[in-house]
């Protein structure tokens, strides 16, 4: 009897798989890749074995390993096979690599499973998004050799396929969509009787493939009032594969979103147009992602798609008018799932749109990315998160609460309303420096590293020259207009500085700033200053709102999303009064939130049903009817603010002295009639 238990243990070798740390004993002979798998170790493989894929691959760390006992070696598992050979001959094999599938256990060893080897828990880290996403997908490729048909039996290809998968990768009950029994038959024979299919959810094949498919791709768009933005995502790896954006091309029925809801008002049938040019705006976005990575619209097999609640409806065919008057209801505020084909959109025909859910009437999908992005509520701190731009959303809250806002900023951040203003292009004033004493301006421009100081500022710039500011420009030459003096708290560009310097023009009854003078002069008027005036108090005033509601005096952290909150310098937005006194070093970009929440739901099936979980329990609160919004805005005007101190960025910036308001008594005279007494 003893006899034959040692005989047992003497058959078995003692493997430790790292970093996990799990460890077990196995039947000398057995793969790496079983060994794994019976331990439950995070290992990928999607050919069943059989050196196609390459995705097992392991290392073998040479050395003592006194905490578990054992002298590793590449020697303690098998000779590389005549798989590997031809595999190292096909695709390729690092050095010092073997394939799970094909390297067998002969002594105790550790086993190293690489990052790239891994299926879950993967991280990638996007420096310009500064974000964490666990890589989890909906659809994972399945690859099976399917057995041939039998005249003496009565199953179809259908049912032997769905039999290989059950017995290969464990999944049953599976459901079909008609394209790929179309396809089916087709692709079985082609590829003699191996093929590679997409699984959805774990329950539905959406996509089938002769032979071995390599990857699928993903895709994450987010549809902005402004602008179209998407990114090429392989959903194995995480990698952004590609990025492609443009202008939404809904701007030609008006530049701001209730316009575009004023033009449905006003032409029967004109949402059919802003449905239309969007969709098509898109799939110009997928033809041009595919063109970079080199693939087929075919290769996509997922999209999410987040968006503002009119962008949102478009999209999915629904008229958004009722958004356009109080009370504001959106057709449908919860996550939807459909296929593309639903709504044209030019990916594998068995491929489905994830859109997540919108907040409230004006706080729509976008904003619920970004909260997915940022995760206040995984915070005790207080935290604002403001994704700028015509119509700007709010968040703010920890893990106690979170309330949500928007605010109708209007187009004035992105150029629009400002004479020489202009969208970010090649050519905008972007950055901008005013001397105190001399009140002589230097600048940056879009394309150009230099300052316009600069002796080579000119023969470095664009080919079209100087052309006028764009949003970041225009924050940054008011505030510091305001720092200068020419500008007081009030936005009045002041009288008497015109003759401290040839900059101040009179310009009818007001004065302007004469920011540069070439062939097309860029002057800042009054109006100008006026309209970011309006605009900065709006977003004001909404945060305002929120942060009386959740009973706080001062945020911790402040986030400014968005694509043109992440190109604005937080010292001059504070200095301005868009956001409220916060430690400077507490106040930075989140850059393109919107999309790494699209992103992080494309690449983790997790994450939808957190962002589903955590949009139900967000506050919502409507500025346009709330109580005291007149008065917030009307204190907000001001620069930075009439009432608000700012004692953070005092520390950081010499502010002019701040002009308490007097009020001022007039005296009536009333007269007497003469008749009364």
């Amino acid at each position: 009897m003893k006899q034959r238990e040692a005989n047992k243990t003497d058959n078995k070798v003692r493997v430790v798989f790292m970093p996990s740390g799990k460890r077990g004993h196995f039947p000398k002979g057995m793969s790496v890749l079983n060994a794994a798998r019976n331990l439950g170790v995070d290992i990928d493989s999607v050919c069943g074995g059989r050196a196609i894929c390459g995705r097992c691959q392991i290392t073998i760390p040479e050395g003592d390993f006194a905490k578990h006992n054992i002298r590793s070696s590449s020697l303690n598992v098998s000779k590389i096979s005549k798989a590997e050979k031809e595999f190292n001959k096909r695709i390729g094999l690092p050095t010092g690599n073997r394939l799970g599938c094909q390297a067998t256990l002969k002594e105790n060893v550790v086993i190293d499973v690489p990052i790239s080897s891994q299926v879950h828990h993967q991280v990638i880290r996007k420096p310009h998004e500064s974000h964490d996403i666990d890589i989890n997908p909906i659809i994972r490729a399945y690859y099976v050799e399917v057995e041939q048909p039998d005249m003496h039996k009565g199953e179809g290809d259908l049912c032997r396929l769905l039999q290989a998968l059950e017995n290969e990768w464990g999944l049953q009950n599976l459901v079909c969509k008609l394209h790929v029994m179309q396809a089916l038959q087709t692709s079985l024979r082609e590829s003699d009787w191996a093929v590679t299919v997409a699984v959805r959810k774990d329950s539905e094949i959406i996509a089938i493939w002769p032979g071995f498919k390599e990857s699928l791709w993903g895709i994450a768009v987010d549809v902005g009032s402004t602008t179209i933005a998407g990114h090429l995502c392989d959903l194995k790896t995480g990698e952004v594969l590609a990025s492609a954006g443009l202008m939404n091309p809904q701007i030609r029925y008006g530049e701001d979103l209730m316009s575009r809801v004023s033009y449905i008002m006003m032409n029967d049938k004109g949402e059919l147009d802003l449905i239309r040019v969007v969709r098509e705006a898109i799939n110009d976005i997928i033809r041009d992602l595919i063109k970079k990575a080199g693939g087929h619209h075919t290769d996509i097999v997922e999209m999410t798609l987040v968006g503002n609640p009119i962008m949102h409806h478009l999209v999915l065919g629904i008229n958004p008018v009722e958004l356009g008057t109080a009370p504001f209801a959106l057709a449908v505020d919860s996550s939807v799932e459909i296929l593309a084909s639903d709504v044209d959109l030019s990916i594998h025909p068995g491929g489905y749109i994830y859109a997540l859910p919108c907040i409230a009437g004006h706080v729509g999908a976008d904003a619920s990315a970004v909260l997915l992005a940022e995760e206040p509520y995984n915070s005790n701190k207080v935290s604002l998160i403001v994704d700028v731009g015509t119509n700007a959303e709010i968040l703010l809250g920890n893990s106690k609460h979170i309330l949500a806002a928007s605010s109708p900023t209007g187009p004035a951040f992105e150029g629009a309303q400002i004479s020489s203003g202009q969208r970010a292009a090649p050519g905008a004033i972007e950055r901008v420096r005013i001397d105190k004493k001399t009140l002589e301006p230097k600048f940056k421009v879009i394309g150009c590293d230099l300052w316009s100081d600069h002796p080579d500022f000119l023969s470095n710039i664009p080919k079209g020259g100087v052309t006028g500011i764009c949003g970041s420009g225009i924050i940054e030459v008011v505030a510091e207009l305001f720092l200068a003096g020419v500008v007081d708290q009030e936005g009045r560009i002041v009288s008497g500085d015109n003759k401290k310097s040839k900059r101040i023009l009179k310009d009818d009854r007001t004065f302007s700033y004469l920011l540069y003078k070439g062939s097309q002069s860029i002057k800042i008027t009054q109006n100008d200053i006026r309209a970011i005036q309006l605009a900065k108090a709006a977003l004001y005033a909404g945060v305002k709102l929120l942060m009386k509601r959740l009973g706080v005096e001062k945020v911790d952290r402040i986030r400014l999303a968005g694509a043109f909150g992440s190109h604005i310098d937080v010292k001059y937005a504070m200095v301005l009064g868009l956001i409220p006194d916060c430690d400077i070093k507490n106040v930075s970009s989140a850059g393109n939130a919107a999309g790494t929440g699209a992103r992080v739901t494309l690449l983790n099936r997790s994450s939808r049903n957190q962002i589903e979980d955590q949009v139900r329990k967000v506050e919502k609160i409507e500025t346009a009817v709330a109580d005291d919004f007149q008065q917030q805005f009307v204190d907000a005007m001001s620069i930075p603010h009439s009432k608000d101190s700012f004692h953070n960025l005092a520390k950081e910036i010499d502010l002019p002295p701040i002009q308490k308001k007097q009020k001022i008594v007039r005296k009536r005279n009333r007269k007497r009639s003469k008749n009364k007494e």
